[in-house]
């Protein structure tokens, strides 16, 4: 089975009460944004990991329950399935060195054009994989599984949000999306 990197957005970062329950049941897989007081909990939080799953949807669904059931009021609200790297991460990715990448990057040598970073985290920049992939020229089968995979999840997470009653079951929306998405095998 497929391992998927993917990340979700939260109504609210989780307390640290609520992370044992979490453990328990991904047995520490899912990194969690957390809080211990109250007054933070009007931001969003976040959740990532590699999720082992038959497909994106299953995986991400499969997720999505485990947060919100160890961590009751918090709501799964967006899913992002096209990570954001670290020069290593990259390295890793495109079997290259760290010196390669580097030098990528400031167009010394090689091609220029290197895709520009998404934003920088703790002083580091990060990338979108699919920029990344493409420039280098890697099929990355996850990836044309995930653009339709996270926008209709997206939509579903929206429509549970607004008109919950009406909302189809997870186990639904991850058949019919393993009806018409090509999947990694």
């Amino acid at each position: 089975m497929p391992s998927y990197d993917f990340a979700l957005i939260l109504s609210r970062p989780l307390y640290e009460d609520e992370l044992d329950p979490l453990f328990d049941r991904t047995h520490g897989a899912v990194t969690v944004s957390i809080i211990s007081e109250p007054e933070h909990a009007e931001r969003p939080g976040n959740a990532s990991c590699s999720w082992a799953g038959p497909t994106l949807a299953a995986a991400i669904m499969e997720v999505v329950e485990h947060v919100e059931v160890s961590a009751p009021g918090v709501h799964a609200l967006q899913v992002e399935a096209d990570p954001l790297l670290t020069i290593r991460d990259i390295a890793e990715r495109v079997g290259r060195s760290l010196d390669s990448v580097r030098h990528a990057i400031t167009g010394s040598r090689g091609v220029a054009g290197f895709p520009s970073s998404e934003m920088s985290s703790a002083g580091h920049r990060l990338w979108r994989w699919s920029k990344i992939a493409a420039w280098y020229g890697v099929d990355d089968p996850q990836l044309i599984e995930a653009k339709p995979t996270v926008q209709a999840i997206n939509g579903w997470l929206a429509l549970r949000d607004v008109v919950p009653d009406v909302a189809p079951a997870p186990e639904e929306v991850t058949s019919a999306l393993s009806l018409v998405i090509p999947h990694v095998a």
